[in-house]
């Protein structure tokens, strides 16, 4: 590889692992009265005081701290520590990336120590499954069956196969998507089927199935038959609705130019009454490779932005948060950086949580991040993996790192 030497790269697993060595820690010492004065870290912070100083370093920095001596190991291991202290504090999202197509390997980015993570991740066998995450948990669906589903942490490795979904087994496009709830770390996980009508090309027959981890149950919450679009696989769960974006089939519905729409579905009441092409919501502008996700209960859509007479070329990649029923654009990808996408469409995987938006392309391991605080757009410390082959793609997701949380 080129300029390996310069890449700062770490095994996360390793730093896991160094949980089980112990290791005293040194005191400072009076260079001036040595047999009588070691003032020691231990003596001076009672366990509360040091739990809340703990509790404020970055994810990888606490399991390095489980490694200085015995006291620090059973403090970051601690059920008070986690439910106490780590619980509730906001942590920057990383930024998992797939390196290979056949087999589920990659390294996870750190924005706030700008270094890569090797990261095995359990449960999953290659890298095309369907993923969606939420506060500090992952979730996979395998993408042929698509009844095989995973609730995992990234960080802990604790992972949990759920019951497989009612009804049929196979559909021509599927959405995932899940939900946390930060105090009780029950969860929502949201499946959105879509399947074309037998012998009609109009017709898609739409199916939303919802699990709810609390009673370990699946329900088939909405059935309904669209016509002239089909649901696809971008979904999200956003202060308790589920969006998920439906495509145009070209019957009449002003293709190409309506080629994207916006529906949604209220996961607390799910009410069956109305129906979904009800609150349609019409996409800003000529879309392509949009990507829905959720930033502090806000919904945000990053995608392609289409020319007039080509709307499978994009020329420029765009952010939008949802106001109401109107989108207001937020930013739009600057021409320096967009050089590195390419124009065509499908090109690029975008994710993001709390105030970070992930976007790479398809065809490098480059990976650019937008801070919807500081409205910002840089690119991160360079990934330690080359393109090998012409052909050779990458894709990725979002997750909050978190220890307290499992499945």
């Amino acid at each position: 590889m080129e300029d390996e030497a310069s890449w700062v790269t770490h095994n996360f697993d390793n730093i896991r692992g160094e949980f089980s060595e112990s290791e005293s820690f040194p005191g400072f010492i009076d260079e001036g009265n040595k047999e009588n004065t070691i003032v020691s870290m231990d003596f001076i912070l009672p366990d509360d005081l040091l739990e809340r100083i703990l509790a404020y370093l970055p994810i990888a920095s606490i399991f390095r701290a489980g490694c200085v001596c015995k006291r620090w190991k059973e403090i970051v291991k601690s059920e008070r520590f986690l439910w106490n202290f780590l619980n509730g504090l906001s942590q920057t999202p990383w930024y998992f990336m797939f390196t290979s197509s056949d087999e589920p390997i990659g390294y996870a980015y750190d924005p706030i120590l700008r270094k890569w993570y090797s990261i095995q991740l359990p449960c999953i066998d290659t890298s095309s499954w369907f993923v969606a995450s939420s506060y500090g948990l992952v979730c996979f669906m395998d993408n042929e069956s698509r009844s095989h589903l995973f609730v995992c942490n990234p960080i802990s490795k604790d992972y949990k196969r759920l019951e497989e979904p009612p009804g049929l087994k196979f559909s021509d496009y599927s959405a995932l998507a899940i939900s946390v709830n930060k105090k009780s770390h029950n969860y929502t996980v949201a499946i959105v089927k879509s399947k074309q009508v037998p012998g009609n090309f109009v017709q898609w027959d739409l199916a939303i199935q919802v699990y709810d981890s609390e009673t370990r149950m699946w329900m088939t919450c909405l059935t309904e038959v669209l016509t002239g679009w089909r649901g696809g696989d971008e979904s999200v769960i956003c202060d308790g609705i589920l969006y998920f974006l439906i495509y145009s089939t070209g019957a009449g519905t002003g293709w190409p130019e309506n080629r994207h729409g916006l529906v949604m579905y209220n996961l607390s009441t799910r009410s069956s009454h109305d129906l979904l092409i009800q609150t349609f919501i019409p996409v800003p502008c000529a879309l392509t490779c949009g990507r829905l996700m959720n930033l502090k209960d806000r919904l945000v859509m990053v995608g392609g932005i289409g020319k007039h007479n080509r709307t499978d070329i994009i020329k420029g990649i765009g952010i939008w948060v949802l106001n109401g029923k109107d989108w207001v654009e937020v930013s739009r990808m600057p021409h320096k950086f967009f050089q590195g996408f390419g124009e065509f469409d499908d090109v690029f995987a975008s994710s993001g949580t709390d105030d970070i938006i992930y976007i790479q392309s398809y065809g490098s391991p480059a990976l650019l991040a937008f801070d919807m605080n500081q409205r910002q757009w840089k690119w991160t410390q360079k990934c330690p993996v080359t393109k090998r082959f012409p052909l050779q793609l990458f894709t990725g997701f979002c997750f909050e790192p978190r220890l307290e949380v499992l499945p």
